[in-house]
């Protein structure tokens, strides 16, 4: 799984520029499945078929955070706005690069106090461009953080975990599923950064009677870091709330139970921030029965996050469990 995620990684795809990595999950997965087609808005959804099943709708979204061009100045210096949630602690001296190749640094106006950070309005990005006409990128040209796989050995870093972590995760259980309880579709969705779009979309066409989102969640496990139980190496996350959604409660007692009897370590995630495409499930049409199956993931939304490989495949087989057996989906009285 290490040189499955590694390849996953290393895919620049931004927001709304998720093309080269669906290409390759495409290739991938085409000769495991029933049907497959790219929506509108550019999501890859693959089935497979089971007839009078319930259906499930699985999701893992595709693109990263990233940033785009909205000025280059005489000199050449580019500014920029954000595609997600770019953090500006994380920027300054960081390396981009752009879609067409070209590779750039970070800069902010003046050197910074050391308590100060300053905002993404007072940053640009230096391509070694020495005035407008000879700079090679232009005004609404895309980029991601310029950071390569590092292998850690139980655990690994790279830019892009979230959500490619998550995706690899559905891959994998792909490959290994041989029976299941659902018809299922698997969902590789497009701008989760920037809104959990394609997921509204996708949900919308799918009609699932049950969702599934699996994603990155952060931790608490760092140096006077965030009061959260969620630590690296002690099993997937299962969500009981984010800013976005609360996850059903039958959901939360599938998983659970499934884990147990699986004997699969575990861990219960409260989420006091963001939030994951199982919201857009969860409110399409007339309402959806969504959870989220989380893999811990320390320094989200850092050009460097760091996953434990123990979490990544305990996840992939508590994900291969849920499939075998449906959940009970009546409301008590």
């Amino acid at each position: 799984m290490k040189e499955l995620l590694k390849t996953l990684v290393e895919i620049p795809a931004p927001s709304g520029y998720e093309s080269q990595v669906r290409n390759q999950i495409r290739e991938w997965i085409e000769p495991l499945v029933d049907e497959m087609r790219v929506d509108s808005l550019g999501n890859l959804v693959a089935v497979r078929k089971q007839t009078d099943a319930p259906r499930l709708m699985l999701v893992a979204h595709m693109d990263e955070i990233g940033l785009m061009v909205t000025h280059v100045d005489q000199q050449g210096f580019a500014r920029f706005v954000a595609l997600g949630g770019v953090m500006p602690i994380h920027c300054v001296g960081g390396r981009v690069r752009f879609l067409n190749g070209v590779q750039g640094v970070i800069g902010v106006e003046k050197n910074p106090t050391s308590s100060e950070i300053p905002p993404l309005e007072k940053m640009f990005i230096d391509v070694g461009a020495s005035s407008a006409e000879d700079c090679p990128i232009r005004i609404g040209d895309v980029a991601v953080f310029d950071r390569s796989f590092v292998d850690l050995g139980k655990r690994v870093v790279s830019k892009a975990m979230d959500d490619r972590v998550g995706v690899a995760v559905l891959i994998e259980a792909l490959r290994r599923i041989e029976k299941s309880a659902f018809e299922m579709y698997y969902v590789f969705s497009v701008q989760e950064e920037v809104g959990v779009r394609g997921a509204t979309v996708a949900a919308f066409g799918v009609e699932p009677d049950l969702g599934l989102a699996i994603d990155v969640t952060a931790t608490g496990d760092t140096p006077k870091g965030h009061r959260m139980e969620v630590r690296l190496g002690k099993g997937p996350a299962i969500k009981i709330r984010d800013a976005g959604m609360l996850a059903d409660p039958r959901v939360i007692q599938w998983m659970v139970q499934t884990a147990e009897k699986a004997k699969i370590p575990y861990q219960r995630e409260i989420l006091e921030f963001g939030g994951t495409d199982a919201r857009a499930i969860q409110l399409s049409r007339s309402g959806v029965p969504a959870g989220v199956l989380s893999i811990p993931c320390r320094y989200v939304h850092a050009p460097s996050e760091m996953v434990d490989m123990e979490d990544v495949e305990n996840a992939v087989k508590l994900l291969i469990n849920l499939l075998q057996t449906a959940p009970n989906l009546e409301r008590p009285k």
